[in-house]
């Protein structure tokens, strides 16, 4: 019978309020920096990522700890924090020093730093296992949080950075309408190129939104949690740019017939030819929305946009937001 995971109690310490306080810090609207002090709030963010006793967490974005205490109170082996803005240096330093477990503290920007090597070799595992006992927690600016999944999305097509180490999860926090999307199913108004993205490679949960009140400053929106585990074999199983592509351009017309997002895969002077081509191979009607289609739909069609590309290899090459569309002329004959 499965226990419940053991919580242990920190020693006493400054309230994260009074830290904000005697630190003189405050939220940075340009880096869409806001905090959540509630400690019943960050405590439920932690349980959404399940069972992290005796594992290792990388929290992303820890700003003064609020997060980091929720997290250390459920006696992880380690717990690595990745943070931009080094005015939030003393106080995490200042809890480093309080805990009993490992707590590394890194400066850096999380949309470059690479997490191949910052956790103990003895939790890879091969991809076909079950996930390592490796966590990925954070509180991400609004500026940051799609650029970031997108970016961690191509890490785990690659299994490169964090995932190296094999499908380690990722619990997040987003403005409620991109965590909307992301979870969005078919024919949902929500539905758009993050939710094929994500659920492409990832098995997708939105956990529980967060009203914008518990944060300081109040945001003017709320604010969802998300839950991503990377799947054993993406439904989609092709390279990232492929798919990514695909998605992107068919679902820049999002209301409109999807025939009209393919025409943009390719050059103005074959467009009308190879879309009709593109969506005959994948067996998918033209006249159908892209919210409207699942992801193994966009599969047949990523697949259809490799059998002609594999026609006219310079396609690959073709961007319609580019001005470079003389270079694509076609003989088609």
């Amino acid at each position: 019978m499965a226990t419940k995971a053991s919580k242990i109690i920190l020693p006493p310490l400054y309230s994260v309020r009074d830290i904000i306080k005697l630190y003189r810090l405050r939220a940075i609207r340009e880096l869409s920096q806001n905090f959540l002090l509630d400690s019943r709030v960050t405590d439920k963010i932690v349980r959404a990522a399940g069972n992290i006793k005796d594992g290792e967490v990388c929290e992303v974005g820890p700003g003064p700890g609020s997060i980091t205490r929720s997290i250390l109170r459920k006696n992880p082996s380690k717990l690595i924090v990745i943070e931009k803005d080094r005015r939030f240096q003393a106080p995490l330093e200042m809890l480093a020093e309080a805990v009993p477990c490992q707590m590394d503290i890194i400066f850096g920007d999380v949309l470059t730093f690479n997490m191949e090597r910052i956790f103990n070799e003895c939790n890879l595992r091969q991809w076909s296992e079950n996930a390592p006992s490796i966590h990925l927690i954070g509180n991400l600016p609004f500026n940051v949080a799609t650029p970031l999944i997108i970016r961690w999305l191509r890490a785990v097509s690659e299994k490169k950075n964090a995932w190296r180490y094999g499908r380690v999860a990722m619990t997040l926090t987003f403005q409620k309408e991109v965590a909307e999307r992301i979870a969005a199913p078919i024919l949902s108004p929500q539905r758009c190129r993050l939710s094929v993205m994500c659920q492409n490679w990832c098995h997708v949960e939105h956990k529980f939104n967060i009203p914008g009140k518990a944060f300081v400053p109040k945001p003017d929106v709320d604010v969802g949690v998300v839950h991503l585990v990377p799947l054993h074999t993406p439904v989609i199983d092709l390279p990232f740019e492929i798919v990514e592509k695909v998605t992107r351009c068919i679902f820049h017309f999002r209301q409109k017939y999807l025939i009209r997002g393919v025409e943009t895969l390719f050059p103005i002077s074959s467009q009308e030819v190879l879309a009709q081509e593109m969506c005959k191979l994948a067996d998918i009607e033209q006249t159908l929305r892209p919210f409207q289609l699942t992801v193994p739909e966009f599969g047949r069609l990523c697949h259809a946009y490799c059998e002609i590309i594999s026609k006219h290899p310079t396609l690959i090459r073709y961007n319609s937001r580019e001005k470079q569309k003389d270079e694509f002329h076609l003989d088609l004959q």
